[in-house]
């Protein structure tokens, strides 16, 4: 199963982040559409795997959601649509879902589900959450690793999204790994101010 759990440090156990990465994905106009009609059996975040820098990126993006929602704060309408804002270091949140969020267009991507338990009913379980992936979404299942994650990176669009280009001391880097730290840090940075 290409489905990771993740249990979130400094949040209640009973939260927990679901992670998939799938490659070359043929139906994206359709997953698309399920958002935007708000189909509850498509609640999930599905990012742009391009503009995701790293996995660190992408577990900030889902702390921060999930604390907005234990703590009733959120801006969005659920905690999936606030992962994909979260990743924004706008306060734009139509901007973020443009840039973040799937578009008909996409061809990797990332899957974040959250579950916790509700008033009504057990949270999903994992094998249920996976089993829906597989059927629903056409192209390769990948482990969301940081080596899998990176591939899909388009590093182009990562520096305009975040406004990094121009930044002559960055590009003056000849180290590519202290130069992706440096990228990181500034990527982090941007979402953690954004609405500072």
């Amino acid at each position: 199963m290409s489905l990771e759990a993740i249990t979130l440090e400094h949040l209640p156990s009973s939260y927990k982040a679901h992670l998939a990465l799938f490659h070359d994905v043929k139906n994206s106009p359709f997953l698309h559409q399920q958002l935007l009609a708000r189909n509850a059996d498509f609640e999930y975040a599905f990012i742009d795997a391009s503009i995701i820098f790293s996995r660190t990126q992408l577990l900030s993006a889902v702390f921060r959601a999930v604390l907005a929602a234990v703590n009733d704060e959120l801006k969005t309408p659920n905690v999936h649509s606030e992962i994909v804002t979260s990743l924004s270091s706008s306060n734009n949140i139509a901007d973020a879902y443009r840039r973040f969020g799937i578009s008909p267009t996409t061809k990797d991507l990332v899957v974040v589900r959250v579950t916790f338990p509700g008033n009504a009913a057990p949270p999903i379980q994992p094998e249920q959450i996976w089993e829906h992936l597989k059927a629903n979404v056409e192209g390769e299942a990948l482990d969301p690793t940081e080596e899998n994650i990176i591939a899909a990176t388009d590093l182009a669009k990562v520096r305009k999204y975040y406004k990094l280009n121009g930044l002559k001391w960055l590009d003056d880097i000849k180290d590519d790994k202290a130069r992706s730290r440096e990228v990181e840090t500034l990527i982090l940075n941007g979402m953690a101010l954004r609405g500072v």
